[in-house]
């Protein structure tokens, strides 16, 4: 097996790794492009791929707070219910009057015909 030349990190590489990351790319696709592992990336360039994430996520998250302030419905909906636990639901209740799910009898009343007159067939 060949043996990896070491790599040097530089202000210029720590630079171009913030901006990768930044805008998404890959842990992978990275190292790549630093001619390195992944393990190596993660572990030299920890700080810089959080602070790309974060900046990204700050530059994205400010342009969806302006436009939520400025009248976009999306947008101000999305950051309720992500920032501020909004929810959409629809609660059914299955419970009974007691309180149980057991179902309870129907009881059904026929106006007009006197109790235990034979005069209406109901089938069971």
């Amino acid at each position: 097996m060949a043996a990896r030349k070491k790599h040097t990190v530089t202000n210029e590489s720590k630079q171009l790794v913030r901006a990768l990351a930044a805008v998404g790319i890959r842990f992978e696709d990275i190292a790549t492009k630093l001619d390195i592992s992944a393990d190596t990336l993660t572990r030299k360039y920890r700080r810089e791929l959080d602070l790309g994430r974060i900046d990204a996520n700050a530059a994205i998250g400010n342009t969806l707070y302006q436009q939520a302030k400025n009248g976009n419905t999306t947008a101000a909906i999305f950051w309720l219910k992500t920032r501020a636990n909004w929810r959409e639901t629809t609660r059914l209740d299955h419970t009974s009057e007691d309180g149980s799910m057991t179902p309870q009898p129907t009881r059904i009343e026929i106006i007009g015909v006197e109790p235990g007159s034979r005069d209406v067939d109901v089938e069971d």
